[in-house]
């Protein structure tokens, strides 16, 4: 029989070190040899100091020793580290920045120069000369971001030679040979575009020798700067391009037919999905064909937030779904004709890397290659995700979000007790949270909280226009979308949980958006938590690397010299001198002392200027850490923190009284 115990009271089998599981990423990107069809994928190390390791996926064995670390730092935010061809495993090394091959040797051996300045991604292998790699190249010899040179470049890997292909814009992803080696497909934008605001495709033709590459008769295929983001490029055959295209609204699959020149959508008619998401790690990839005979096209879209298959027919343009288990895709590769394999998540299991194989009728086969509960833990402990849509008076738009029930089978609350709910605001801020289990989350649920994850204006996965309407509003209505989905889900119709109990809490910008929550509303939340958040938005601006350079300036409406009362008042470090006898919910603060995107000098004013208001600050600084945790200790200790500090909050301890409803702060009520 169910024990009646206080909501967040809870004794839970999930321990802090089982949340490393989940928050470690243990494959980061999944690659394909296409020679021998060996499938491989990266796997962070936490207990490692966070080291990623590169794997055989099929016998869970390790490539190289331990001492090597296959990372790319490209973008900043990387991805993209590795890829094999014929038995030859080449990938960028973190510690030195160079890239190695390893394979026939018992060490990985450098193809790249000693140059610590440079950095590698999205290696490819040159079909009929695989010596011929190219390769995005990140040059920081300047270091000042707007000195930073991307472009795209051919590693010679006998000669240890690196040379220019292609140059001229700001940003490159996704370069690929076509099956034949005689074309060459990459992505490139410029500030002050992201990709998924006017990134665009060009093709080429490849003249190939012994001493190296060359391209002529370059064709600009799809999207304009600032208006169309063109992604993804991927070869369907030797003549079939296929990329996705947001011209409807939504990134929808065309294709470009290298013999005639020209592009056209693959749907008869564009749909409200995308069939992609916006590339903030190299490694990501939704499609693969399923033969190169230009014929059928798999698909990972993502519809109301979620993952979907679909097969795509090229020649007719048809779209049929594919029954699929799991909800949350971001690394689809080809295996060989009808088989892929993807980095997936379920509703109830953890991230697994899936071989899928679909018969003649389209009927799929999933094994899981990786993954698997860590846990013997009953399903009925793990909390599902309720999709909800909600409307936010504030634009009059659709507001999605993740409902998570606590969830228990040895407990119930208390007669008439709502749960306190943990409103969790994702980093980004263009992305999403997905339905996929998290360890994370089930951590919380499992010990009788609620947890609600906002896709607030701007998140990824419901189109261009959703995304864009954080454009210039950055600190306020992705604000005003949180409070207004915790108030809606403490009434009816959803009176789910207790709006006195409210904890409000993110990452990077979700830790952002926390600390600006907890200054526009004082009486929203009881307590907060930024994760590396910013917190002085001008002092953001002057320390941000390329890559997002502009994209904050346009979230935020402009420069600091254009609109400098705009940053005065999404800043939360100058809205603390406007406390009033409300008072400021307790602030809990956790940063990485090597973070160069939120330096520690940021987070420290803020506790310092909160706490100097008497206002309680719990501030931890982690050792060695950078923007996100990597180490076991680190994720471990920042749960545990975190779980605590909540439980103080809320008088959840277990000297409090078991019969009642604890005592609240008076930042919680009016």
């Amino acid at each position: 029989m169910a024990e009646t115990a206080r909501y967040g009271t809870w004794s839970s089998p999930i321990e802090a070190q089982d949340v490393c599981y989940n928050l470690s990423d243990p494959a980061d990107d999944v690659f394909v040899d296409p020679i021998t069809g060996t499938i491989y994928h990266t796997e962070g190390r936490p207990s490692e100091g966070g080291r990623s390791a590169i794997m055989f996926t099929d016998t869970k064995r390790e490539v190289m020793r331990k001492k090597w670390d296959a990372r790319s730092r490209v973008h900043e935010y990387g991805g993209a580290p590795a890829s094999a061809y014929d038995g030859i495993v080449y990938f960028s090394n973190v510690q030195d920045n160079r890239v190695y091959a390893v394979g026939r040797s018992e060490d990985p051996q450098p193809i790249t120069p000693v140059n610590d300045c440079h950095r590698f991604a999205k290696l490819a292998s040159h079909p009929s000369k695989p010596y011929l790699i190219i390769a995005i190249l990140e040059d920081h010899t300047k270091p000042a971001p707007i000195e930073v040179v991307n472009s795209l470049c051919v590693i010679n890997s006998r000669r240890q030679t690196v040379s220019t292909l292609v140059s001229g814009a700001d940003f490159y992803s996704g370069p690929s040979f076509s099956p034949d080696g005689v074309h060459i497909a990459w992505e490139q934008w410029s500030n002050p575009d992201m990709s998924w605001e006017g990134g665009q495709i060009y093709v080429a033709d490849v003249l190939v020798d012994d001493s190296g590459l060359k391209l002529s008769n370059t064709k600009h295929v799809g999207g304009v700067a600032g208006t169309i983001s063109a992604a993804y490029p991927l070869w369907a055959s030797n003549d079939v391009l296929i990329y996705t295209s947001d011209e409807s609204g939504y990134q929808n699959p065309w294709k470009y037919t290298v013999s005639t020149g020209t592009a056209v959508p693959v749907l008869e008619e564009p749909v409200d999905v995308d069939f992609c998401l916006p590339r903030w790690y190299l490694g990501w990839e939704f499609s693969a064909p399923l033969d190169l005979e230009a014929g059928r096209v798999l698909y990972a879209a993502v519809r109301d937030g979620r993952s979907y298959l679909y097969v795509l027919s090229l020649e007719d343009g048809e779209a049929e779904e594919v029954e699929c288990p799991y909800v949350n895709i971001l690394v689809l590769k080809r295996v060989r004709d009808n088989v892929v394999v993807f980095k997936a998540e379920s509703v109830d299991k953890p991230e697994a890397i899936v071989l899928c194989t679909l018969d003649e009728d389209l009927n799929p086969t999933f094994k899981e290659l990786t993954g698997g509960f860590v846990l013997p833990i009953s399903p009925s402990m793990i909390s599902v995700a309720k999709s909800i849509t909600l409307k936010n008076p504030a634009h009059d738009g659709p507001l999605h979000v993740l409902y998570y029930a606590p969830q228990n089978p040895n407990y119930r609350g208390l007669d008439g007790e709502r749960p306190p709910c943990i409103v969790n605001a994702h980093g980004g801020p263009t992305i999403h949270a997905s339905q996929g289990f998290k360890w994370e989350i089930q951590f919380f649920t499992s010990r009788g909280f609620a947890w609600l994850d906002v896709n607030y204006s701007g998140s990824s996965g419901f189109g261009r226009e959703y995304i864009e309407r954080l454009n210039g509003q950055w600190g306020a209505v992705d604000v005003q979308d949180c409070i207004h989905a915790m108030k809606s889900l403490s009434a009816a119709p959803h009176p789910l949980i207790d709006v006195r109990r409210s904890i409000i809490r993110g990452r990077a910008a979700g830790g952002y958006l926390a600390l600006s929550a907890s200054c526009k509303d004082r009486k929203a939340f009881v307590a907060a938590t930024s994760m590396y958040g910013a917190a002085d938005m001008q002092a953001l601006v002057k320390g941000m690397h390329k890559f997002q350079l502009h994209h904050v300036q346009k979230l935020l409406g402009g420069s600091p010299q254009e609109i400098p009362d705009v940053y005065q008042e999404r800043t939360p470090l100058h809205n603390i001198g406007n406390i009033g006898k409300v008072g400021f919910p307790p602030l809990l603060i956790m940063q990485g002392s090597e973070d160069p995107i939120v330096p520690p000098a940021q987070a420290e004013a803020i506790a310092e200027a909160v706490r100097s208001k008497g206002v309680r600050v719990e501030y931890r600084l982690f050792e060695g850490e950078s923007h996100g945790w990597r180490k076991t200790k680190t994720i471990e200790l920042a749960i545990e923190q975190e779980l605590a500090f909540y439980k103080e909050v809320l008088g959840l301890g277990d000297e409090d009284d078991e019969e009642g409803l604890p005592e609240y702060s008076a930042n919680a009520l009016d």
